[in-house]
């Protein structure tokens, strides 16, 4: 068996793409029931994200698995008449160490949207765990995940790929922290109540800052968002006392001219008697008039301020991402030593059957042209025949082991043997245990897959 991918993501697909296969828990139970039951699909594990859909199988014919991925989505997802036609440019298909290859990246976050995010690896826990309880996983997709999860660990204990925060929000609590060294205790302000201040206030929540207010002019929409975020709500005439008593300061507004100007907060300084003041400035246009970052004590980021940050350390991640590709190289490698395995060593057990079975044949019809002979004669010719099978057999034995252990016997030599002798096609039985091997030196063809 060999493993298939077929899939979008966020590079391949708009979202209004992406979400007509997205596939809710009780879609991705019907659509692992499908996989389950179809004969071209030994194994499944579906990843539906924000970003992505992805359908990865163990099969044995991995074109006909392809197809019936598709099937089991296009009927799943409703998707319609011509939908193949619709969704073909948008899909990639991978197969063997290619799929595999994809797979250890996503579990690492190299393949995200914002490189070296912990979520995937949680949210592609989740779809193997769902897989699991649908019993659509059996040995070769579930080695597969389970070496994906250790790769993606070993990215991130050896690389500081997850450590710099790229996202204005993270940033912004980030700075916040190396201004007062310990949030615990600190008082939050948020003046008006959008998005992007939750997500800041969020992130300074996970820092350790506990108390939050929000100030804005719909005295509503203040009260929803205190209630997500445990916090207060005050209307924004109260900002000047407000201004008093908080230690950071998130302005969202969305008013067309500075509501916080140099003047008022020299004196707002002086009631505070030059207490630090952290000023998250996210609005545009800005609601804080820049001078009053030249007041002492007084720490004032806009938003390029804050995407400066962000594009250093997206530089950072960019640098570790590529010591967490060669990461991702070396384990890939490795897997694939063992998946080779896999497939030569039921070949070989195949091979030595229909070998044994030809002789037996053979011994059976030439001892009954034999009748005249005595026990011990029959037996000589039987123990001959037998001896001079394990003597034919015993080369090309040992060199499918030692390729298998070198990581060459890849799938190009397991089809040439069953050409050779005739075998029957077979699943991988008892699978060996994982060897580190030789890097693989097969690769997989990337194809699309077609109708």
């Amino acid at each position: 068996m060999s493993y298939v991918l077929l899939g979008l993501n966020h590079r391949t697909a708009s979202v209004s793409i992406r979400e007509q296969l997205a596939l809710g828990d009780g879609r991705l139970a019907v659509a692992l029931e499908k996989a389950r039951r179809h004969d071209d699909i030994q194994e499944a594990v579906i990843l539906s994200t924000c970003n992505r859909v992805e359908f990865y199988a163990a099969a044995k014919n991995t074109g006909q698995a392809a197809a019936a991925i598709w099937n089991i989505l296009e009927d799943t997802c409703q998707l319609g008449r011509n939908a193949w036609t619709r969704f073909q440019p948008h899909l990639y298909q991978l197969e063997g160490q290619q799929a595999v290859h994809h797979l250890f990246r996503v579990a690492s976050s190299l393949d995200s949207m914002v490189v070296g995010e912990p979520q995937i690896l949680g949210q592609l826990k989740g779809a193997f765990e769902k897989a699991t309880e649908a019993e659509s996983v059996g040995k070769l997709l579930g080695r597969g995940m389970t070496r994906a999860f250790s790769a993606a660990k070993r990215v991130r204990t050896d690389t500081e790929i997850g450590k710099s925060g790229v996202s204005v929000s993270y940033v912004a609590a980030q700075l916040a922290q190396k201004i007062f060294g310990s949030l615990a205790g600190k008082a939050v302000l948020l003046v008006g109540a959008g998005e992007m201040a939750e997500l800041a206030a969020r992130n300074l929540a996970a820092q350790g800052a506990t108390r939050t207010t929000i100030a804005n002019r719909s005295l509503d929409r203040a009260q929803a968002l205190a209630a997500r975020l445990g916090g207060t709500a005050r209307p924004l005439e109260a900002l000047p006392e407000l201004l008093i008593s908080a230690d950071i300061v998130i302005t969202s507004t969305g008013a067309s001219q500075p509501i916080l100007h140099r003047r008022s907060l020299a004196g707002i300084m002086r009631a505070r008697k030059y207490r630090p003041l952290f000023l998250i400035d996210i609005a545009v246009p800005r609601d804080v008039e820049p001078a009053a970052g030249d007041l002492d004590n007084v720490y004032l980021y806009d938003v390029d301020d804050l995407e400066q940050v962000v594009a250093t350390n997206m530089a950072s991640r960019q640098r570790e991402a590529q010591m967490a590709e060669s990461i991702i190289e070396e384990e890939v490698s490795s897997f694939m030593s063992w998946v080779d395995q896999t497939d030569i060593f039921p070949t070989i057990v195949a091979m030595r059957e229909r070998c044994i079975a030809v002789k037996d044949a053979e011994v059976e019809r030439a001892l009954a042209k034999l009748a005249h002979l005595d026990e011990r004669d029959r037996k000589v010719i039987a123990q001959m025949a037998h001896a001079l099978t394990n003597k034919i057999l015993h080369r090309p034995t040992t060199t499918l082991k030692r390729r298998a252990a070198e990581g060459t016997a890849n799938r190009e030599v397991v089809d040439l043997v069953h050409e050779l002798f005739d075998l029957p096609d077979t699943d991988t039985g008892q699978l060996p245990s994982e060897a580190s091997g030789r890097a693989h030196k097969g690769q997989s063809k990337h194809n699309k897959h077609q109708a």
